[in-house]
């Protein structure tokens, strides 16, 4: 096939280091990879970079490019880092001081000194507006248009960019909010102006202006690195349409991205859940346990068959209502800082490096020690370094960082380095445990499938604590998120608050809740103009039992609806997670749930290879300090690496994108797909 008629599909995850090009031609299959150093003030730029080197070192054309789906942490940065825009809060007279209260519950809960987290809408910017709808529709106050809009001017007056608006009993009677958003506009064209009931429509008023609070913090930025993307891919020859990836591990149009930014908090996360849960599929196993180790943290999800979701998460400091990947954040990564607290017991994390200054031996400055240093030290990593000899380290540096802890603790550089991944392990298995406890998983019915740039370095270590079934390296580990953009279907959630006693519930009730969910999902899909191979809906409901304060997510059966059946589905499924149902004690349905999921064509994947280095050497050895004593260990070229091969620890396996560290007692094989395959000598 010529290279003019060949077509490709582009993803790319920019992290806060480096970010990730993955380019595959869809008719072979064929991929070419990218780390290209991300541009923390203009993100779009590393874009552009890996565009240019697309074409120079590959000969590809941007025009030729059909499809392009990205990820991005801009949006958890602005939030976590708390350099957003100044949002202004309209809410209903009696409730200015919803952001502040929260839910009067402390962080933790032993903790009395714990400081309250700062609204992201403080105080000054709340306004009242004196209006109220009852929770039966009745309005006991009517809204009024001089009075919206002489709270509006105030907000702006005190440097309000955009308004959100949240109203009590705006998720089931929206009306007010709707009103108050088109004279809001009438004045202000300009302005940004969000409703709580039209971005996410469910009780629970605190959580609700949060979400709407978020949108419009995190928007302007969003916003503004959306349009330049478009205008300077435009400009590099680009003319298809862009993706963004989700918190719940879809994908949607820049423009509707630039509306519902708060959508792509988790987008990072997400897309390395789908592109293992895509590599389990693949090759039969769909029993992971998924390691993301990056430079700051380690991320983990459960994938038993389907990808884990959650209707509550955290980030930072604020409850996030909308669905997400289930992915749950651990404080230890490549970049985690080893220190000595005030009695000289040895910490890894969790504060990073960061990617500058980063890690003493990047030689960018850094100075203080760090799990990547030890790797550096214990000729785990190779001073020829990253990339393929692109990004060389400083042993020397490394070697100097680790003596600051060292010389204190009365320990060589290696015996320093070796206790700091000694304790970074302890730390990943001390969380790990509960967290696997609290989705009642096995780890003997589970495979641990590792990627990001130091999960493939670490996971042989935590292995030998856990009683594992297998270790998984996939071939592209440290892009793993690129190709989760790459293979991430359309997806978007829709929901309808209830809050209604089952016996009170009517069948016409709820299948008429339900078709309007789905008129809305359809509807959505339909505006996002992507050709799909098949359309299907997940409904579900959160439901509890009368005077329970918490609730189940039921996912339905494709069977009629009724209450009956609700009512059956719900005992079933409590049941099977709590081991008991009271199947005479009356239910509450609190939330309607529909997931639309237009899956789009997945490329051919039959030769998912790693990718040659730069210069494949071939097998060598070299010394390796690890657990107190110095072993001497074969390095190898992933790319040299063929199905059926098989070799055993102590081993080091150099790729492109991470280094694969194998200690003594594994054996690992090479499968038929070129994954890593990691087991337990006897």
């Amino acid at each position: 096939m010529s290279q003019k008629s060949m077509r490709y599909r582009l993803g790319v995850d920019i992290g806060g280091t480096f970010t990730d090009v993955l380019l595959m031609e869809e008719n072979s299959g064929g991929l070419v990879a990218l780390k290209v150093p991300s541009n923390r003030q203009n993100p779009e730029d590393a874009i552009i970079d890996g565009l240019a080197q697309l074409d120079s070192r590959h000969g590809i054309a941007t025009a030729d490019i059909a499809y392009f789906s990205h990820g991005t942490t801009l949006g958890v940065n602005t939030l976590l880092e708390r350099d957003g825009a100044e949002v202004g809060l309209l809410t209903t007279k009696g409730f200015r001081d919803i952001l502040e209260l929260r839910r009067l519950r402390l962080p933790r809960a032993n903790d009395l000194f714990q400081p309250r987290p700062r609204a992201l809408a403080p105080r000054r910017r709340v306004a009242e507006v004196d209006e109220r709808v009852a929770q039966d529709g009745e309005i006991v106050t009517p809204v009024e248009r001089g009075d919206v809009l002489a709270q509006a001017r105030h907000l702006i007056a005190r440097g309000a960019t955009n308004i959100a608006i949240c109203f009590l009993h705006s998720y089931r009677y929206p009306d007010h909010e709707r009103q108050a958003k088109a004279w809001i506009l009438e004045e202000h064209p300009d302005l940004y102006v969000i409703c709580s009931s039209e971005l996410w429509p469910q009780q629970r008023e605190y959580e609700r202006c949060l979400v709407s609070v978020i949108n419009g913090y995190i928007g302007a930025r969003m916003r503004t690195y959306f349009d330049t993307l478009e205008t300077k891919t435009e400009a590099a020859g680009m003319t298809c349409r862009i993706f963004s990836t989700k918190s719940n591990g879809g994908v949607m149009g820049l423009e509707a991205a630039g509306e519902r930014p708060v959508e792509t908090l988790l987008s990072g996360p997400a897309s390395g859940v789908i592109g293992a849960a895509f590599i389990g599929r693949m090759i039969g196993d769909e029993k992971l346990i998924t390691l993301d180790m990056g430079g700051t943290s380690v991320d983990i999800a459960v994938v038993n068959g389907e990808i884990p979701y959650s209707n509550e998460n955290t980030v930072g400091d604020f409850p996030v209502l909308l669905p997400a990947v289930d992915v749950s954040a651990i404080g230890a990564g490549g970049g985690s800082v080893a220190w000595l607290d005030a009695e000289g017991v040895l910490k890894v994390g969790p504060r990073s490096a960061g990617a500058r200054p980063g890690p003493a031996c990047y030689g960018r400055g850094g100075t203080e020690p760090t799990v990547t240093d030890a790797y550096a030290m214990l000729g785990i990593m190779a001073p020829s370094g990253l990339l393929g000899g692109e990004m060389k380290l400083d042993i020397d540096k490394a070697r100097t960082a680790l003596a600051t802890i060292g010389d204190r603790l009365g320990m060589t550089p290696e015996q320093t380095a070796d206790a700091i991944l000694q304790v970074a392990t302890a730390n990943i298995y001390a969380e790990l445990i509960p967290q696997l406890a609290r989705r009642g998983v096995d780890a003997q019915e589970f495979s641990l499938l590792a990627y990001g740039a130091a999960g493939p370095t670490h996971v042989f270590m935590l292995a030998r604590e856990l009683n594992m079934r297998r270790v998984l390296v996939p071939p592209t580990p440290g892009l793993l998120c690129a190709l989760g953009c790459l293979v991430a279907d359309l997806r978007a959630d829709f929901v309808r608050s209830l809050w209604q006693d089952a016996r009170d519930l009517s069948d016409s009730t709820l299948v008429d809740t339900y078709a309007a969910l789905e008129a809305d999902a359809r509807g959505w899909l339909d505006r996002q103009q992507v050709e799909v191979t098949k359309t299907y809906l997940i409904r579900s409901a959160d439901i509890c039992y009368v005077g329970q304060s918490f609730e189940l997510n039921v996912v339905f059966p494709d069977e009629p609806l009724s209450v009956e059946a609700l009512r059956r589905w719900f005992h079933d499924q409590y049941e099977l997670v709590y081991g008991f149902a009271d199947r005479s004690n009356p239910i509450r349905i609190l939330e309607a749930r529909v997931q639309i999921v237009g899956v789009t064509r997945k490329p051919n994947f039959d030769d998912l290879r790693p990718f040659a280095t730069v210069s494949d050497r071939p097998r060598s050895s070299r010394p390796i300090y690890e657990q107190g004593k110095a072993v001497d260990g074969a390095v190898i070229q992933r790319s040299s690496l063929k199905p059926g091969d098989r070799f055993r620890g102590p081993a080091v396996v150099e790729q492109y994108d991470t280094t694969v560290y194998v200690p003594e007692g594994f054996e690992v094989s090479v499968d038929a797909w070129f994954n890593l395959v990691g087991e337990r000598l006897k």
